[in-house]
Parts: structure tokens; C-alpha cells; sequence
């Protein structure tokens, strides 16, 4: 298998023809639009706050990230924003914010988010609030801020959240983290989160390698053995508890960032443990994800069919996917999950781009689909067109300048 190392890598304007069944060409976009479009998502920022206005706060870790990952490819292009200080003014500021959330899911599977006053003025100190997939999100915003500059106390942070998700663990259903501090849900995407903070953090922190190699290698046993992998090798949303306290599969949409995080967290996994055999599921998964959630063209559209009217977190889902196939891509390359990359950037740049140089949640265009673009459905889609620049570049493709 092949070591991730992102920090380092600088990214060169390139164009790519590789050979597939179709013998397709394609194109990664140029650095320089890459900057337009980061330059596009600061658009949004809100310096006062350390958060991107238009969507919600776990959206804001997401847009810190690809910031983040695009500064890990594209140095000296990132520092013309100075990605740094935006991590650094993010991370004195977003914790601030005097907001409690609350969720709902709808019957079609979506996530509704709201916000309202925190009571007692705590808000999300040290980024943790009433959901540990908010909080995991977060973790990961920081161990990628951490990639980028080695500054301490980002990744001390993301420990400090990791031992506040810990509090999520119990045996319910045999193990795993619940979604809330409410108890009330055992959901794929906070034990997928788990399980990449910790083998993450494995990676990064080598006091504690071991322990952190146990945990996550144990979350991914149980998930696994869960039930949230169906047949397909897709993962549904989460499990019910049945009276008997038995916990099966809820039948619910399989999201695609709930395959990503997936492939992420297995991934980092195999980099931890040497044992690149985990990368089998997150390869079967990818597959599946590709071939079920693409369109007719081979573009990445939402489980269930809900673009473009996905909410606001449903809009954020397809560019964690492509996020995470591209470090499943570097560690176990495959034509696929290339020529899908490159596709979807190709598509994003091409027929969902304003004039802004803003993006919107439907990748096959038009931008202004379902009333965006905002800083969500923008740093989604910009989540994909970096990846484009890492798979080219892993690749080994010849510089063009």
C-alpha cells in the first residue's frame, strides 16, 4: 500500500490523459482557478466569528479543510490568502459562538439543523456541543490545520475532542459511539468519525500511537459486524434498536459522505497498523458508492434523489465523498476512482460555475440550483476540484507549467 503524506506536496498545473475502458481524457482544473474558486469561498468567511456565513457551524470545520488540504498541495498559491492565519483566526474564534443546536431527522432521511442561544452562554468551547458528529468533524478540521502548519494546539485540541466523543462509547448495540450526548441514535457517521479521529490521530501523536491504533482498530470491528454495511457494500445511515435491544440496520438513505468517511477512516487505519488488507472494504464501498449514486454520466448526485433541495447539511455530503476517495485513491490507486475524480471537477468547473466563480450543490449545473450557491454547497464542490489536483499529481503526471 501507499503512505499518505499530504504535508509538503506541492501541486503543478498539469493535464492528464490516462488510459481507461472509454479512453477518457480529462483535464484537472488549473491552480489558478483553484485560487479563484478558495478566493470565491472566502467570500463567505466571516472574520469576527471564524466561521463561514450561509451555513451551519460543523459546515464551517468541512470549509476550514479544504482550505487546508488545498494548502498541503498548493503552498505558495494558498499563502495569497494566507490560509494560516485563517486556520489560526478560525480556531481563536469558532469556538466562541453562543449557539446550541438542535437536530431532526425528516422522513426522507435528512438532517435538519437549528440553532438557537445557548442558555448558559457556553456555547462550542474547545468545539464540542451536543453532537459527536459535530465534534468529530471539528477534529478533523484541526489534525488537517495541524498537517499544515505543526502548530501544537490545534492538535492537542483534536485529542481534547477525541476525549469528549469518548464519553459517546457504550455497549448499546455491542459498542459504538451514539450521534447525540441525548442517547438517542447510533448512526454511521459519528462511529466513521470516531474511527478516522482516532486512526488519525494514531498517525500524528506518537505518545499515544498504541492506544489510539486499539480504539480505532476496535471501532472498525464493530462497525463492520454492525449491520450498517449492507449487502451492497453501502452503508446506510444507522441502526435501529429493536425492544428485544437487538440493533439492525435502519434501512435509511446511504449518504454519500457516509460512504467517505468510510474510506477515510479505513485508510488512515492501514497507514496505523501497516495492514493495507483493511483497504478491501473501503475499495468494495467505493465501488458501490460510484455505481449507485452517479448519474448517467458519471456525476455524483445525493442518495434519494433530494438535489437540489438537500438542506443544509445534505449539501455539504458529496464533497466530503470525493475528499475521502482521493486519500483512498494515493493509497490504493485504481482507474475508477481517477477517472471519477476528474470527471466530477470537470463537470463542477464547467456547467456549475457563476461568474463569482461560486459553485452550487448540483454539480452538473446550473449553480443557482436550489437557491445557492453558499459557502456549503461551494466548499462541497471546491472539496472535488482539489481532490483533482492530488490525484493528478499522484499519478505522476508531467508538469506543464
Amino acid at each position: 500500500m501507499v503512505l499518505i503524506r499530504w504535508a509538503g506536496l506541492a501541486f503543478l498545473a498539469v493535464n492528464l490523459a490516462h488510459a481507461t475502458s472509454g479512453h477518457l481524457t480529462s483535464r484537472a482544473p488549473s491552480a489558478e482557478n483553484i485560487l479563484a474558486a478558495a478566493e470565491a469561498l472566502q467570500g463567505w468567511y466571516n472574520p469576527s466569528k471564524g466561521l463561514w456565513d450561509s451555513t451551519n457551524w460543523w459546515n464551517s470545520a468541512n470549509c476550514l479543510t479544504v482550505l487546508a488540504n488545498w494548502a498541503l498541495v498548493d503552498v505558495s498559491r494558498s499563502r495569497q490568502i494566507d490560509v494560516p492565519s485563517i486556520i489560526a483566526n478560525t480556531f481563536e474564534k469558532a469556538q466562541r459562538d453562543v449557539l446550541r443546536v438542535r437536530k431532526t431527522i425528516r422522513e426522507s432521511g435528512l438532517i435538519e439543523s437549528r440553532y438557537d442561544l445557548h442558555a448558559n452562554k457556553r456555547g462550542f468551547t474547545e468545539f464540542l456541543n451536543e453532537y459527536y458528529d459535530d465534534e468529530g468533524w471539528w477534529a478533523l478540521a484541526l489534525i488537517r490545520a495541524w498537517d499544515v502548519t505543526r502548530h501544537g494546539p490545534y492538535l492537542d485540541m483534536a485529542e481534547r475532542i477525541f476525549r469528549d466523543m469518548q464519553g459517546g462509547v457504550d455497549d448499546t448495540c455491542g459498542g459504538g459511539i451514539w450521534w447525540s450526548k441525548a442517547r438517542d441514535y447510533k448512526n454511521a457517521i459519528a462511529n466513521e468519525l470516531y474511527l478516522s479521529v482516532a486512526a488519525s490521530l494514531a498517525n500524528r501523536v506518537p505518545t499515544r500511537e498504541g492506544e489510539y491504533v486499539r480504539i480505532a482498530a476496535d471501532t472498525w470491528a464493530w462497525f463492520k459486524a454492525s449491520g450498517m454495511i449492507n449487502q451492497d457494500g453501502l452503508v446506510n445511515d444507522g441502526l435501529d434498536i429493536l425492544p428485544d435491544g437487538r440493533c439492525v440496520n435502519n434501512g435509511r438513505p446511504t449518504w454519500t459522505y457516509n460512504q467517505g468517511v468510510l474510506l477515510g477512516g479505513l485508510v488512515e487505519l492501514a497507514v496505523a497498523t501497516g495492514n493495507g488488507s483493511v483497504l478491501d472494504q473501503a475499495v468494495r464501498t467505493a465501488k458501490a458508492a460510484l455505481a449507485a449514486l452517479t448519474d448517467d454520466e458519471g456525476i455524483l448526485r445525493e442518495a434519494t434523489g433530494c438535489e437540489p433541495n438537500c438542506g443544509a447539511d445534505g449539501s455539504q455530503f458529496k464533497g466530503i465523498f470525493m475528499r475521502n476517495l482521493a486519500y483512498l485513491q494515493r493509497a490504493a490507486p485504481n482507474d475508477e476512482f481517477l477517472v471519477a475524480i476528474l470527471r466530477n471537477a470537470d463537470a463542477v468547473w464547467a456547467k456549475n460555475r457563476n461568474e463569482k466563480n461560486q459553485f452550487g450543490i448540483s454539480w452538473s449545473g446550473p449553480p443557482e440550483a436550489g437557491g445557492g450557491p453558499n459557502a456549503s454547497t461551494h466548499s462541497s464542490a471546491l472539496d472535488v476540484v482539489v481532490a483533482a489536483r492530488a490525484v493528478v499529481e499522484a499519478n505522476g503526471a508531467v508538469s506543464n507549467g
